[in-house]
Formats: structure tokens, sequence, C-alpha cells
């Protein structure tokens, strides 16, 4: 018979973001999941404030040091900590709906291991900014990660602690969730998407934030494609025809109804072209590199 509250560990990597861990832990505390059936961890990777300043922030939750920098390390750490029969696993900058917990919880009845969605929110939804607006647009599609290339971001992702002891833990300086989630399948284990289980994220508003976590992205997409035989080469044919998918997605700015008018698509596009016309450069010096 299945437990029908398993003890849940919510796991939260750490880095310098105080003010995102208060209000994640604000949103964790009202969560309809029984109190008593559920802990949060937080795993600190070497932030300047200290772990004291942590602990303040995240009263309750058990806060632990994760001196190996990198989110996946920290979150190795905060399972370490952790007891919990299932290990949910959010950000920091992350504001989970009341019924999160619940919700992935549930999902694994039908599933292995399960993501949610994540919804991107601008600091005035009726007059997002141009970097906004196209976060808005294209951030965390969960739905087509989990259901068309079968992985789920670690900002909701929701996994048996037996499934996670034998896949192992994330691996550094790679796209940790991504190959994670490959490992698991690998191992046989289903994917299956949680469309109830909501968490929020901020979007980013400037183009060096915006650039900040792509130049980090394509880092670890490439480490990931070295895997391969053949993947630099394919890195390479990815990186030229960037410029090409401007047209398609272009389109999807204009048919999308999460944008509130036309100057908010406008604006969005724009974002769209330099930010594919930026990845493709940085995509063949990657490329190029020797070793």
């Amino acid at each position: 018979m299945v437990d029908p509250t398993p003890f849940v560990s919510v796991i939260i990597p750490h880095y310098n973001d105080l003010d995102g861990l208060r209000l994640c832990h604000v949103r964790l505390l009202a969560q309809t999941w029984p109190h008593a059936a559920f802990e949060i961890v937080v795993a600190d990777n070497n932030s300047r404030c200290g772990l004291a300043a942590v602990q303040a922030a995240a009263p309750g939750a058990v806060v632990v040091p994760a001196p190996i920098q990198g989110a996946g390390p920290a979150r190795n750490a905060a399972v370490a900590a952790s007891s919990g029969t299932i290990l949910a696993f959010i950000d920091s900058d992350c504001l989970p709906e009341p019924d999160w917990i619940g919700e992935g919880v549930g999902a694994l009845s039908r599933y292995d291991f399960v993501g949610g969605t994540v919804l991107t929110l601008a600091r005035d939804p009726a007059r997002p900014n141009a970097v906004e607006a196209f976060e808005i647009v294209f951030n965390f599609n969960f739905k087509r990660y989990i259901e068309q290339v079968g992985f789920s971001g670690t900002g909701n992702l929701f996994v048996p602690r037996a499934v996670f002891d034998r896949v192992g833990g994330f691996r550094p300086t790679v796209a940790e969730d991504m190959e994670w989630c490959f490992r698991a399948r690998d191992c046989g284990y289903r994917i299956g998407y949680a469309e109830r289980a909501v968490v929020g994220h901020p979007a980013r508003r400037s183009w060096a934030e915006l650039k900040r976590r792509w130049a980090r992205m394509l880092a670890e997409d490439y480490s990931l494609a070295l895997m391969q035989p053949t993947g630099r080469l394919a890195f390479a044919a990815k990186a030229l025809a960037m410029p090409f998918s401007v047209v398609p997605h272009g389109a999807k700015v204009l048919a999308s109804d999460r944008l509130p008018d036309l100057q908010a698509r406008l604006a969005a596009i724009l974002i769209l072209l330099r930010l594919r016309l930026w990845r493709t450069g940085r995509m063949l010096r990657l490329a190029m590199q020797k070793g």
C-alpha cells in the first residue's frame, strides 16, 4: 500500500539570494501538504553572507554548507542532509503555489519521476520590459522539455529517494538537470509532466542577466555535447542554424496570448533576434576551442 502522505524533503540550493530564499520559504510554509510531513533543506553554495544569514532567511529549515561550487553539488549536499522518502527540488528564487507539494507527490502515482509547470513572472504583468517579454514567451517550457526532450529542470522536480539513489547524484560542469534525467531514463524510469504542480519564477529584467544565464547554459550544453563522438560537430551545426530560427519563433511571439500588447511582442522579437545572433557567435567560439 502506498503511503498517502509520504515524508517530503524540499531541496533548495542557495547562492547569494537571501531575498529570493525568504519569499520561497514563506510560500513553502503556506503549503497545503501537512507541515509535519515535509522538511525544507537548504544547501548554501559559499554565499558571501554566511550560513547564519541563510538560516535567518529560512527559519526552521535545515541549512547545510555546500563547499563544492555549482547548483548540482549544492543539491547533492542538501539531499545528503535530508530524510524524506520523496525529494522535491526547487530553486531559491521560485515561488511555489500552495498545492505544489501535493500535486507533485500525487503525480508520482502515475510516473517514476515528474516535473511540474514553471510560470515566468514580470514585475508588472501589464507592462513587461523587452527582456521580461522575451522570457515570458520562451522561458521554462517544462511541458515541452518533459514530453518532447525527456527531462525536467530542477526548479520543479519530484523524485522518490529510491530512484535518486539508484540513478546517483547530479554531476558538475554539465546541464545537470538534463544529464540526470537522461541517466534516469537510461535506468528504465519514466518521466511525467505534473501540470498542476506550479511554481513561479521572476523573469530576468536586463540584457546582462540574460546573457549571463545563456553563457552558463551554453557552457554546460557544450560539456554535455562533448560526451558524444560527434558532439562538437553537432554543436557547431546547431550554432549555424540558430539565426534561421528567428522567423518561426518570431511568429510564436506575435501569436502569444501571454503578452499584453503589440509593443511588448515587438520588443520581445528584438531581444529574440539579438540573443540568437549572440548565441551563434558564442557557440561557434566554444566549438572551435582546442582540446
